[in-house]
């Protein structure tokens, strides 16, 4: 997003897409946005501003919904009805629980809760600045959706759907026997375009889909979204740099290599233990945490040795963390206890949210282990 891309607002609504889109990795298409706010309308013509991001209900939630949650708190502060889609026909199609649908819809409710945990527990409505669910199961009740559905898979080669297939998180020769999967991403299309979705948010490695839905507008001359890509984390025994493949990130598939959002304080020094930082490496999966949770949480990030080794000491900079690390001024023991430690801090308002409410994640307990 350059600077000239925002000259025709005002100086307070550049500051307002500025705060909206603080710490994302890329934002597609800021035009549709621009125009928005410089007419004072929307995709569906009323004015308000809507988001949206999808998840499949497929488990419990690990640390990366953080990130996701820290942009939709910031669309919520600006003013953004914000929508979290909860895919449960996209889960199945993609096999989560085996196709089970009741065991989908239960995934589904315990994440509801986990949003309003993490957004705070903001208004919910149709309303601007305000927070709302929606089921695929309740969208494609309607005729319409199909249709759609169909227009979004109308002049699409099967090459160019395999080309999105990593959204699913599989790969381009893996649903050569099953039809439904080659339909996903024009589902995924559709569901933006029906929805009247102004700004389509997922992780980097939704930006294929993203891309596939503005084809479609492109070929139908409909209304493309503002796509937002926020950073994918790293699973914690990854090694090296970020890959286009994704097949670094962490997920909850992985238990050893991914913290969950209900991980306690023990558990989480256990695994950030064994994740992966070689003092003279630039790039670690500990590095992320700090990079895009802990410092845009808390602002600093407190390390605290054994005290025959050292004094705590504060840090807002990661850069300087790099280099404390590389120099042996900090132990990377030290590091990855001080990040444990801070996401139990993190954690802890959803921690206490479940504690008063422990019945969805005692039920999803159940389903997934």
């Amino acid at each position: 997003m350059e600077a000239e891309d925002l000259a025709s607002l005002s100086e307070e609504q550049r500051q307002l897409v500025e705060a909206m889109f603080s710490g994302v990795d890329e934002v597609v298409g800021v035009d549709h946005l621009v125009n928005c706010l410089t007419n004072s309308t929307s995709h569906a013509s009323d004015g308000i501003l809507r988001a949206y991001v999808g998840f499949e209900p497929s488990g419990k939630a690990h640390i990366g919904w953080k990130i996701i949650a820290q942009t939709l708190r910031r669309l919520l502060d600006a003013n953004v009805n914000v929508l979290i889609f909860l895919a449960d026909w996209h889960a199945w199609v993609n096999d989560k629980f085996g196709g089970d649908m009741e065991k989908i819809k239960l995934t589904g409710a315990y994440m509801e809760e986990v949003f309003r945990a993490l957004l705070n527990h903001p208004e919910e409505g149709d309303g601007a600045g305000q927070l709302r669910f929606l089921y695929a199961s309740e969208l494609m009740d309607s005729g319409d959706y199909w249709a759609t559905v169909l227009r979004c898979s109308k002049n699409m080669s099967l090459k160019r759907v395999r080309r999105t297939f990593s959204i699913m998180g599989r790969a381009e020769d893996s649903a050569d026997g099953d039809l439904s999967k080659f339909f996903y991403p024009a589902m995924q299309a559709a569901d933006i375009f029906e929805l009247n979705i102004d700004i389509a948010l997922g992780g980097m490695d939704q930006r294929k889909a993203h891309m596939y839905m503005r084809q479609v507008a492109d070929h139908y001359k409909w209304t493309k979204a503002t796509c937002v890509h926020t950073p994918i984390l790293s699973g914690l025994r990854a090694v090296g740099g970020r890959m286009e493949s994704f097949d670094h990130k962490m997920s909850k598939s992985d238990p050893s290599g991914a913290i969950l959002l209900h991980d306690e304080g023990n558990k989480l020094r256990k695994k950030m233990r064994k994740a992966f930082l070689d003092p003279q490496e630039d790039n670690s999966p500990v590095y992320e945490l700090v990079e895009y949770i802990i410092l845009p949480e808390l602002g600093t990030l407190t390390i605290t040795p054994k005290p025959e080794y050292g004094e705590p000491s504060t840090w807002d900079n990661l850069d300087a963390i790099k280099t404390a690390i590389s120099s042996g001024e900090m132990h990377p023991i030290d590091l990855k206890f001080g990040v444990a430690d801070a996401l139990v801090e993190i954690l802890a308002p959803l921690a206490t949210h479940f504690e008063k409410n422990p019945s969805l994640l005692e039920k999803v307990n159940e389903i997934t282990t």
